[in-house]
């Protein structure tokens, strides 16, 4: 059964509701078991859960999915170009999402939710060519641990500038930008503030104090929130979910200015 078959059955099954979010990326050719779908999801973990145990519950489909980072599923569909494992790619950062429409690994999708959605997202759809569509917007910034930052007597960040405080050596986490969409939208927010050069120095300075590079995003807030690094480079969205779980963490956008993402 060709994938256009495949969509079109269930879209019928599921109704515009069900599906319109969920196939913001499909991948082309790729193998799907009787009502099962393989799928990418690069957002936090939970919201991979979440969306999967409802997609089922509308549904009947099961979904199985992979949590890996925005950078790490990009290499993975690249690599599996010419025979796709996963049929969805769901969440994670936006570029490597226009990176992998670019270079048609994924396929165009004419979703009927389009109408509804924020213009931002509709932009992301079109610069795609209809082949990913933004569900999503995440503020980067700095997430911190009131208690380890009190217990050592030290001041809360409020700017990017006061990462590089001496104090903080070996007190800061953030992903890696190899595999990580959160620490690569991390480097293009300094890369446009400040400049190429000026954003690689930065970086340069700040690696003393970076305790661990994660290999995916979410997991330095988590740290964060464990009490187990004192600051963490994070998107605030994270940081915001783990206050409400009680954790005590303060979120901070950088006096200097910030980026986000589309996901």
């Amino acid at each position: 059964m060709s994938t256009c078959t495949r969509l079109s059955t269930l879209s019928a099954c599921a109704g515009p509701g069900a599906l319109g979010l969920l196939l913001a990326a499909v991948l082309p050719g790729a193998a799907l078991a009787q009502e099962k779908l393989n799928m990418l999801c690069t957002a936090n973990q939970e919201w991979c859960q979440v969306i999967a145990a409802d997609f089922q519950r509308k549904t009947g489909v099961q979904i199985a999915f992979t949590r890996k980072g925005t950078g790490e599923a990009y290499a993975q569909l690249k690599a599996e170009a010419d025979n796709p494992k996963v049929d969805l790619w769901w969440g994670g950062t936006g570029d490597p999402h226009l990176q992998a429409a670019e270079e048609k690994l994924t396929m165009k999708i004419d979703s009927p939710m389009l109408a509804q959605l924020q213009p931002w997202a509709v932009e992301q759809y079109k610069r795609a060519g209809g082949r990913t569509v933004g569900i999503y917007l995440g503020v980067i910034g700095l997430v911190y641990n009131q208690e380890v930052l009190a217990k050592k007597g030290l001041k809360p960040p409020a700017c990017w500038a006061d990462l590089l405080k001496p104090e903080y050596k070996g007190e800061i986490q953030m992903a890696n930008p190899n595999s990580s969409g959160t620490a690569y939208t991390s480097l293009a927010t300094w890369v446009q503030l400040w400049g190429e050069d000026r954003a690689f120095e930065f970086m340069k300075k700040l690696h003393p104090s970076i305790n661990q590079y994660t290999k995916q995003g979410p997991a330095p807030g988590m740290a964060a929130a464990r009490g187990e690094t004192g600051i963490a480079i994070t998107f605030l969205h994270d940081g915001v979910m783990n206050a409400q779980r009680g954790f005590p963490v303060v979120n901070v956008a950088p006096c200097e200015g910030t980026g986000y993402e589309i996901g």
